[in-house]
């Protein structure tokens, strides 16, 4: 018995067909994938993490968006929770292909693709030199950055700052979580 395979959808297809569509989808080099709501706590990061990088980069060529705006990393499309890109704006834009800063804040759904697909997709992505994953139930953070040919990874947690050399900027924790609950940690058992 053989079974037929469904043909791969190409970017353009994909960038057509989504246009048309009333929900967001991303689209993972192969078929759409639906964009599904967050929690308060995934609200409330991405909300603190724009407002800051908007205040860092008043008059400053780099500007931040959120994931109403959508970009390319390889043949992937990808709505981040926050990126930084620098090069001049095309009006009328859809989809940004150099961003230089990506910031996706985990969830349970989405750690695997978060800290996996998207972490290759990115890395892969010349323009791209820093991937930050921002933890939703502690203020912590994984930095990707990129360092020649090789990229390094740092831990970033608690009242730390989050150093942003490439947009000269950084961000305190403290205030990227300001007003946040985190659910208690589990009990230690022997």
């Amino acid at each position: 018995m053989s079974a037929a395979l469904k043909p791969i959808m190409t970017l353009e297809a994909f960038l057509d067909w989504e246009s048309r569509q009333e929900i967001k989808y991303e689209f993972d080099g192969f078929r759409p994938v639906a964009m599904t709501g967050g929690t308060w706590n995934h609200a409330a990061i991405q909300r603190n993490l724009i407002g800051l990088l908007y205040n860092r980069l008043r008059g400053h060529r780099c500007q931040a968006f959120g994931s109403e705006l959508k970009i390319q990393a390889g043949y992937s499309i990808r709505y981040p929770d926050a990126f930084v890109v620098c090069s001049p704006a095309t009006p009328g834009a859809l989809v940004v292909t150099d961003p230089v800063i990506v910031f996706e804040i985990l969830s349970e759904s989405t750690s695997y693709i978060d800290r996996i697909d998207k972490n290759r997709e990115y890395r892969g992505t010349p323009s791209i030199q820093r991937y930050v994953i921002l933890e939703q139930t502690k203020p912590a953070a994984t930095v990707h950055a990129r360092s020649g040919d090789a990229w390094v990874v740092e831990i970033v947690v608690g009242d730390a700052v989050l150093d942003l050399p490439e947009i000269e900027a950084s961000l305190s924790l403290t205030e990227l979580y300001e007003g946040i609950q985190f659910p208690p940690d589990p009990p230690i058992t022997a």
